[in-house]
């Protein structure tokens, strides 16, 4: 019995070690659309360093467009889940800075936290990873000290400090503040679907550096749609802003860029499976004046 009593002990305090450890690992992964012209993204990082030096802090990306919301929903969706649960990301893309709008930290089903406004960041995280939990920042506990006048700059003063608190135990998730129950603001998109011989999607993202352009298309849906090619490689695609036809051209499906000539249109998956559409060595947003958002769709079919 007493053998048995200290394996079940040692096993729950392995597990609870274990939880612990993903929950506060000490990464504080920053995300913004403050560029790095001035000293916004410096201030938070030496808010974070002021909580804890030992703190590990890395940026995930400070080019986001001005207040484009979608896309930082989407540099989330594409990094998050490769980093070590319970790693802290702070999102600051918002342009209702200072309104009603709620701070929250979120704990995915995966282990990580995400502290951000809840404007609709979250949209596509909310669908890949899936919400544990949502807390609302309480900002009489979790400001930085002096900073009650301070309206605009909620990414220093309360996310970036909060986010520090955080992964450095400085506090729990519990004392972050009350649990929110409503449900988290949602940007409205066009999910990816194959709806008899035709593939619907939304263009998610550009592939900034080289035009490339990236759909929510992924692999299972593509899949299917390859099924019922009979042998056929070329797929007409059609591309919209809002309902207004933009692009109407033919292409090839293939593996690498390399599968057509130089300057020539193709479709592949992107390094995260999902259908997308480039010119070798080119670049297809530039030349077709196509871009991205929730209000930006794709349509496929094969060539007949």
């Amino acid at each position: 019995m007493k053998k048995i009593i200290t394996s079940c002990t040692i096993f729950l305090l392995t597990a609870l070690t274990a939880t612990t450890a993903a929950a506060q690992n000490g990464i504080v992964v920053f995300q913004t659309d403050f560029g790095t012209k001035d000293g916004a993204v410096s201030a938070m990082k030496g808010v974070a360093s002021s909580v804890d030096a030992s703190l590990k802090l890395y940026d995930l990306t400070h080019d986001i467009p001005a207040y484009n919301i979608w896309e930082a929903a989407y540099r989330l969706d594409q990094t998050v889940i490769y980093w070590p649960a319970g790693t802290v990301f702070v999102s600051v893309v918002d342009p209702g800075v200072g309104t009603k709008r709620k701070s929250v930290v979120v704990k995915t089903k995966s282990g990580h936290y995400i502290v951000t406004p809840d404007n609709g960041t979250l949209t596509l995280i909310a669908i890949s990873l899936g919400i544990d939990s949502i807390r609302e920042i309480d900002e009489v506990t979790n400001r930085r000290k002096n900073s009650e006048a301070s309206y605009t700059f909620h990414g220093r003063d309360v996310y970036a400090y909060t986010a520090a608190r955080l992964a450095s135990h400085k506090i729990s998730y519990e004392q972050v503040g009350k649990i929110s129950i409503a449900p988290i603001t949602s940007l409205s998109f066009q999910k990816a679907q194959l709806i008899g011989n035709q593939l619907n999607g939304t263009i998610d993202i550009l592939d900034i550096q080289y035009g490339n352009i990236w759909t929510n298309i992924d692999q299972e849906n593509w899949k299917r749609f390859n099924a019922i090619a009979h042998d056929k490689n070329e797929i007409q695609v059609q591309i919209f802003e809002d309902k207004k036809l933009v692009y109407k051209g033919s292409m090839p499906f293939e593996n690498t860029f390399g599968g057509v000539a130089v300057g020539k249109p193709l479709a592949y998956l992107n390094s995260l499976m999902n259908l997308s559409f480039a010119l070798n060595m080119g670049s297809f947003s530039e030349k077709y004046h196509v871009y991205s958002g929730s209000n930006w769709s794709a349509k496929v079919q094969w060539v007949k």
